[in-house]
């Protein structure tokens, strides 16, 4: 056994060797202040595609951001190549707050989270009024989403040349909710394009709905192949000029007038993430009338004290139902 004494050196001393490389380890991360800010436009099995630029930049997460994803329409900070060409790739050091997230899980007894869209001012849920049938819990459960999320609702009903729409509107006249009424005619002359972009201008809107309702249809009218083709997103995405959502996908609007987030159609729209606590935040005209509430009211018992603040018309009681069909619909599963 060798013995180290007073007049021992650093050349006496045996080092075991560095296995994993000769850096030593350290916590200081680099600043990258010379990082680009884009948005990102897709995301495709850890690959993302982001907008700096006018320039769609291939890119994933670096190893210091951890577990932490990007996600489409989340502000983002890149180093690396930012020239978009072929086989090039950059890194993702940064992530922006995020103001907004749109979730979902597979199913209300699905603890797994998925985080679909950030950022995003508002949501539009997209339902056929025939071909398929209006699904009105579906829509309830959309709502739910972008309340708990920070997304303001916008309805848009089409085929109304299959059917009216007044059922589906007098469900949801009580809540306020901008909506926007086509049919497939319109779709087509573009009167119905129209009247939609009235309510994306200025916007980041994000559009859900599941499979047939004409969501997909509707985006590529919004922007259609030439738009695409001249910015190369789609191209940079898919490869193709016409964009089949199986992840969801932000596109811009000709003028700069804001963007369009097409995501993939759903079959159900699981709330098991959403405190129902959260929800009467979408009820300024009734929040304040929880005060007097016994601890963890449900909202829908006999102590509520919402039904005394409706009676002392505080409230129109067509809010006070609209809300407990909601906080009813995260605990309910979307049979129909």
């Amino acid at each position: 056994m060798r013995r180290y004494g007073k007049n021992t050196d650093e050349d006496d001393i045996r080092q075991r060797p560095n296995r994993k490389g000769n850096r030593p380890r350290t916590n200081i991360r680099p600043k990258h202040e010379d990082a680009a800010e884009g948005m990102v436009l897709t995301v495709d099995r850890g690959r993302l595609t982001v907008l700096i630029d006018d320039i769609p930049v291939h890119a994933m997460k670096a190893r210091e951001l951890g577990r932490k994803a990007a996600i489409v329409g989340d502000r983002v900070w890149v180093v690396g190549d930012l020239s978009g060409k072929k086989d090039t790739l950059a890194r993702i050091v940064r992530i922006a707050s995020r103001t907004s997230v749109l979730r979902r899980t597979a199913d209300d007894d699905d603890p797994y989270e998925r985080v679909v869209v950030a950022n995003a001012d508002q949501l539009a849920i997209v339902t056929a009024l025939a071909d398929p049938e209006p699904r009105p819990r579906m829509i309830d459960r959309c709502l739910v989403a972008a309340y708990d999320g920070g997304l303001s609702p916008l309805l848009v009903l089409t085929k109304s040349d299959l059917a009216e729409p007044s059922k589906i509107l007098d469900l949801y006249g009580d809540l306020d909710i901008p909506y926007v009424v086509t049919s497939r005619q319109e779709l087509e002359d573009g009167t119905a394009v129209a009247r939609v972009r009235e309510q994306l201008d200025g916007k980041i809107t994000a559009f859900v709905g599941h499979s047939g309702v004409g969501k997909t249809t509707l985006v590529n009218a919004l922007v259609p192949e030439d738009r695409r083709r001249s910015t190369g997103l789609v191209n940079a995405v898919t490869g193709r000029g016409r964009h089949t959502t199986t992840s969801a996908l932000a596109l811009p609007l000709s003028g700069d007038a804001g963007w369009v987030i097409d995501t993939p159609g759903v079959r159900s729209f699981g709330l098991h993430h959403v405190d129902p606590s959260r929800v009467i935040h979408a009820f300024p005209d009734l929040e304040p009338g929880t005060e007097n509430c016994p601890r963890a009211c449900s909202h829908d018992e006999p102590d509520c004290a919402l039904d005394a603040w409706v009676a002392e018309g505080h409230a129109d009681p067509a809010r006070l139902y609209s809300l407990r069909r909601l906080l009813a619909t995260r605990e309910r599963r979307d049979g129909d």
